[in-house]
């Protein structure tokens, strides 16, 4: 299992980009956290196995249909353990 921390910015509030990534972790047997920053960006915790985590990072520079990815910045950290993914408001 490893665990990423993920900065996500473009037009990525207002657009369901949290509540859709919701949606994919729990398809992918992810957890961890995603919450809107006060910058205007969107911040995540994930752990998961590799394979996932990085199905998941693929998906964050798409995002849902509306939003407009211009950078993800991935930073690997210490395995950390959550319950489940929950969106954080």
């Amino acid at each position: 299992m490893i665990t990423v921390h993920l900065i996500i910015e473009g037009e990525v509030q207002g657009v369901f980009y949290r509540a859709t990534a919701k949606e994919i972790a729990d398809r992918l047997g992810i957890t961890g956290w995603i919450k809107n920053t006060l910058e205007g960006n969107v911040e995540a915790m994930v752990t998961g196995d590799e394979t996932s985590v990085q199905k998941f990072i693929n998906w964050c520079w798409q995002g849902p249909k509306k939003a407009e990815v211009t950078n993800v910045t991935v930073t690997k950290k210490e395995e950390q353990s959550f319950n489940n993914f929950s969106v954080v408001r």
